[in-house]
């Protein structure tokens, strides 16, 4: 049975003023132009978030199954149709659960995957990963991990000055592993000898990296300068200045800035005490922050809040919709599914009202 959703419809051609979504079953089948429609809502794809640790109170760090599901559908309710789960730096002993609970939410279609960020990181920029568990690369934990995920895991991150980062980076490329550069104090050239080796990822650009400089320019401006590498930005006005999200998204393009939450299990909750990682966080005013030296811990954003701030911060709606659906996609490669209202992809879509707020969700064809 064929379903049509009018409105102003978002393509990665632009906006069809007087549009209609065909859905058939769980596909889009069509994306006309009608011009007996007047106006009515935005209709834009699903949000892919490829970056968040949890929400709704409840957290993807601890590998519960039960809590998953739970932050999966928190985030469903804002738009997210397509999410992978942020495990943060932790003893291989819990990576290897977690990724053993979720597998089976990733072939449900709860989650669209597995992030680990870290535990291969920096010490100097760490921020709020737990530097108890930060350690060299491991090929053999990498190896027993991707196996074990059985194609669930999706992306790594890595500090690339690491000892056997390189050859990490390798191993993960070669077994269609995404490789993300992040939490790292490298210079640009060890950056650099990362992209080569394969990295295609910048986690949460200018967030626990190096600071830029003009004598040396470092993690951020070696990302920004690597036609391959996507660069993820938290654009809450709290990790980024919105002058500092516009720098990148032009310097980037649409093409190559991914829009993330990075949320932890704070996000849609109220101001209180949380954890991550085995550390204390506390969120004050919608900022959640460690509770033994107060570096940011993740974020309470949604990605209908973080769309909406990349407008307001003077990005066009089309470029916003890039950044929230098609560009993360493509990064973790789920673009050949995801990320785009086109004939054959999974119908994911987001209804939006003038003032950019959520009327409605449609995951797989079904309104949730």
């Amino acid at each position: 049975m064929t379903e049509r959703i009018s409105g102003r419809v978002v393509t990665p051609t632009g906006i069809v003023q007087q549009g209609c979504v065909e859905i058939n079953g769980d596909r889009i089948t069509a994306v006309a132009e009608y011009p007996s429609i007047r106006d009515g809502h935005w209709i834009v794809p699903g949000f892919v978030d490829i970056h968040t640790h949890g929400g709704g109170g409840h957290t993807f760090t601890t590998g519960d199954a039960d809590a998953a599901r739970s932050a999966a559908g928190f985030h469903l309710a804002h738009g997210t149709t397509t999410l992978l789960a942020s495990l943060v730096s932790s003893p291989y002993e819990l990576m290897h659960e977690a990724t053993a609970a979720f597998v089976p939410l990733v072939e449900e279609g709860v989650l669209a995957g597995i992030h680990y960020e870290g535990p291969y990181l920096s010490t100097v920029r760490c921020g709020a990963q737990n530097p108890d568990f930060l350690r060299d690369p491991s090929l053999d934990e990498l190896s027993a991990l991707i196996t074990l995920g059985k194609g669930a895991v999706r992306m790594v991150t890595i500090a690339p000055e690491r000892a056997g980062a390189l050859d990490a980076i390798r191993l993960l490329t070669g077994q269609g592993v995404v490789a993300a550069v992040g939490h790292t104090d490298a210079t640009y050239d060890q950056t650099r000898a990362a992209i080569t080796a394969g990295a295609t990822v910048g986690t949460h650009l200018f967030n626990g990296m190096r600071t830029p400089h003009h004598r040396e320019p470092g993690p951020v401006y070696a990302l920004l300068n690597a036609p391959g590498v996507v660069c993820e930005l938290v654009a809450d006005g709290i990790h980024l200045h919105d002058g500092t999200l516009n720098l990148a998204v032009s310097a980037a393009g649409p093409e190559r800035s991914a829009l993330i939450t990075d949320a932890m299990a704070a996000a849609g909750m109220p101001d209180g005490e949380y954890e991550l990682g085995g550390q204390a966080v506390l969120v004050a005013d919608g900022v959640a922050r460690l509770a033994r030296d107060g570096a940011i811990a993740g974020s309470t954003l949604t990605m209908d809040a973080a769309f909406r701030r990349a407008v307001g911060a003077g990005v066009s709606i089309p470029d916003a919709v890039r950044m929230t659906s098609l560009t993360p996609a493509r990064a973790v490669g789920l673009a050949d599914r995801v990320g785009a209202l086109v004939p054959g992809c999974r119908a994911d879509l987001v209804v939006l009202d003038d003032d950019l707020n959520v009327v409605r969700v449609m995951q797989a064809g079904a309104w949730v």
